[in-house]
């Protein structure tokens, strides 16, 4: 049997998930989804969803979500958190265990609305197979929604941090140790851009993910202080040159309805 490389990272991911920077990713996340999905229950499929934490508030909004994931520790974490919610939700997720590169094989040949792939393609030294994969899941006028490290702002984080030696080569590099100590690989809008465009999809739109909450130690956010904290990051996204700085990048493409 294959062993899950995410077995061990399984515990570290959901803990980096429920802090005020996974809080922020995931709010952020929603709101720029919510201004390009077609209405609820569309369906939807999150490739590389992980323990949900996504697919759970989609769920809530309405929408049946289809968890796709190669690694069975976080799949199990993600039904542990389905479990807590209510009997409506429940439904309206199915959690699914195999590879992104055979998406469309393992769902049955099904097209969805709206494919996820969030923070899975700086884990891959090729996002080729990955990306055929994910546009052949996407129905006419569906959208692919993709989040990428940002490889134009690799030397801001050891420059603040005083790492001047790694600053400096990170202006040339498109790597980086990421926030789960796991080596990760950068991408840019541009080059994602093209990449899809021979897989008949267009990008619509791209924001910024993470750029204050990255940058400095928010672990003593009160509850009172984060909703003032989402609204700026929030803001920060949509809008240069704030979203250009950002650690990560959304990308929203969309497949043209033929004629």
């Amino acid at each position: 049997m294959e062993e899950d490389p995410w077995s061990a990272l399984a515990d570290d991911f959901v803990a980096a998930s429920a802090s005020v920077k996974g809080t922020v990713r995931n709010h952020v996340l929603h709101q720029h989804l919510l201004d390009h999905l077609p209405a609820p229950p569309a369906e939807i499929l999150d490739v590389g969803g992980g323990a949900g934490h996504q697919a759970l508030r989609l769920a809530s909004a309405g929408y049946h979500v289809t968890v796709l994931d190669s690694s069975s520790a976080m799949l199990a974490a993600a039904e542990q958190r389905l479990a807590a919610e209510p009997a409506s939700v429940r439904g309206r997720v199915r959690l699914v265990e195999g590879s992104g590169e055979d998406a469309r094989l393992v769902t049955g040949g099904k097209r969805f609305a709206a494919v996820l792939c969030h923070g899975v393609l700086m884990y891959l030294d090729d996002p080729h197979p990955m990306l055929t994969s994910l546009c052949d899941c996407v129905a006419q006028d569906g959208v692919l929604s993709l989040m990428a490290l940002n490889a134009r702002s690799l030397a801001l984080l050891p420059a603040l941090d005083r790492r001047w030696a790694e600053a400096l080569a990170a202006f040339d590099s498109r790597t980086q140790r990421g926030v789960l100590g796991v080596p990760t690989r950068a991408d840019t809008v541009e080059e994602l851009s093209e990449l899809l465009r021979p897989r008949g999809l267009h990008t619509e739109a791209w924001y910024g993910v993470w750029l204050f909450a990255d940058l400095m130690d928010l672990g003593t956010v009160t509850a009172e202080e984060l909703p003032e904290v989402l609204a700026v990051e929030l803001r920060a996204s949509r809008q240069d040159p704030y979203r250009r700085l950002s650690r990560v990048f959304h990308l929203i493409g969309r497949r043209a309805r033929q004629s």
